[in-house]
């Protein structure tokens, strides 16, 4: 395994930890309580139980040396029955002669080595003979052979003379305390994530154009404080956009009436060479107040419902057709939306007007996305616009001249509309080179 230089250590962890504000402070919280218990079990068995478990072996392989001793002094049957009950009785050992065995060959080691290794050095220690011995038997008691003249001296003992075994008790009061730490720490930091959530699903939901009248603050005082100066910045921004709308609305009825006033004198007026002239700049007039007010306004207190793509693009088709554009439309059947009708009916109705203003064939298509989401596309065949220059076509007022045909009826808010209404719907909207060898605009909506 090849081992990554001190430099990348930083950005190769800084990838691998959390990047949210929930799993970051879980981080915190998780991180130094696994370190604390850590360092407390390994001191606990370090310190503790091996010293405890060292002694309690040395203990026990001083009784079996005195057994083993006791009986190579008088190898009788009356001798080895007074070991055996005095064992019994003061040690707590079972002790009896199997004449003529053998050690056995095989060794049996339990999974905590340091047991083991611990009785072996004890008895090592104590032992003259030959011995074998084995801790995973028998649940209770360890199985302990020493070799001597006559056969092997076979001692049972209780498991708590050769181990500590109470250490699985400390290690699962550890375990409990830890797991209520952790659900106490878990407990109050997603509430306090849940407010910080809440508080971006509001300003997510402002952004739409929509408004959480429910939403209120809660959580941290630092919290509380970020939502309150959110909501006073939503009235600011709500009461600017309303008297926006309004002075807009009122420049608009404003024009409107001598607009009304002049179209009215034109058509009583005897003809004259210039009427048609005049007849064409008021409607570039009209058309241009109507663009400047539905930028200004952009529907956003309509609300959403769902509209089938497949009439929403037949409508938007037909008006291509009446500008003179051949139109292809591609919808799967039963594809649905939650859309703001109004607003996305214009925002579709700018794109296919540039397509039908800039090519002879237009070809509206629609299809759900894998990530759940629902992709809308506008293509047309004309000349397009150079890559490098998709992003200022977003830009309210500019007009591309030079790479589209121009288009004298409009003022250049067309695709900036039309951004804007899929952002207020979540999504957005991207220009790339399209098929036809024209002009392709990608609408994407969440799901």
């Amino acid at each position: 395994m090849r081992l990554l230089p001190a430099s990348l250590w930083p950005r190769f962890l800084k990838r691998r930890l959390p990047t949210s504000l929930w799993g970051r402070s879980l981080l915190i919280i998780v991180l130094p309580v696994l370190v604390m218990q850590v360092a407390v079990t390994w001191a606990f068995f370090d310190m503790h139980w091996q010293t405890v478990t060292a002694r309690l072996s040395d203990g026990l392989a001083g009784d079996i040396a005195w057994a083993a001793e006791s009986w190579r002094d008088d190898p009788t049957p009356q001798n080895m029955a007074v070991i055996s009950e005095r064992a019994q009785r003061a040690m707590s050992l079972s002790i009896a002669l199997q004449d003529g065995a053998t050690l056995p060959d095989e060794h049996r080691r339990g999974p905590v080595g340091v047991v083991d290794r611990t009785l072996e050095k004890a008895l090592a220690a104590r032992l003259d003979q030959p011995f074998w011995f084995d801790t995973t038997r028998y649940p209770a008691y360890v199985d302990i052979r020493v070799q001597q003249p006559q056969g092997v001296l076979r001692i049972i003992a209780p498991r708590e003379r050769a181990v500590a075994t109470q250490a699985h008790i400390f290690v699962l009061w550890l375990l409990i305390a830890t797991v209520l730490l952790m659900s106490v720490a878990i407990l109050f930091i997603r509430n306090q994530v849940r407010a910080i959530e809440r508080l971006a699903e509001a300003a997510e939901a402002f952004g739409r154009g929509e408004t959480h009248e429910r939403f209120k603050p809660h959580g941290a005082r630092e919290v509380r404080a970020a939502a309150v100066a959110f909501l006073a910045m939503r009235e600011r921004i709500q009461r600017h956009i309303d008297q926006r709308t309004a002075l807009l609305a009122s420049v608009s009825h404003d024009l409107r009436t001598p607009l009304t006033r002049l179209r009215l004198e034109l058509a009583l007026a005897p003809p004259f060479k210039r009427a048609d002239a005049m007849r064409g700049d008021m409607d570039e007039m009209e058309h241009m107040i109507d663009e400047y007010l539905a930028f200004a306004r952009g529907e956003a207190g309509e609300a959403a419902q769902p509209i089938s793509l497949s009439e929403l693009l037949a409508a938007a088709a037909d008006d291509a057709r009446r500008a003179g554009a051949e139109v292809e439309v591609a919808v799967p059947e039963g594809l649905t939306a939650s859309l703001r009708p109004l607003a996305f009916k214009r925002a579709l109705a700018n794109l296919t007007g540039n397509a039908a203003a800039h090519g002879e064939h237009v070809r509206l298509s629609a299809r759900a996305l894998p990530s759940g989401g629902l992709e809308i596309a506008v293509e047309d065949d004309g000349p397009g616009i150079p890559e490098d220059m998709h992003e200022e076509a977003f830009r309210p007022f500019s007009r591309l001249d030079a790479s589209r045909n121009q288009n004298h009826k409009g003022v250049g808010l067309g695709l900036a509309i039309a951004r804007d209404v899929a952002r207020s719907h979540g999504g957005d909207i991207t220009l790339e080179r399209s098929d036809l060898g024209g002009l392709r605009a990608l609408i994407r909506l969440p799901g």
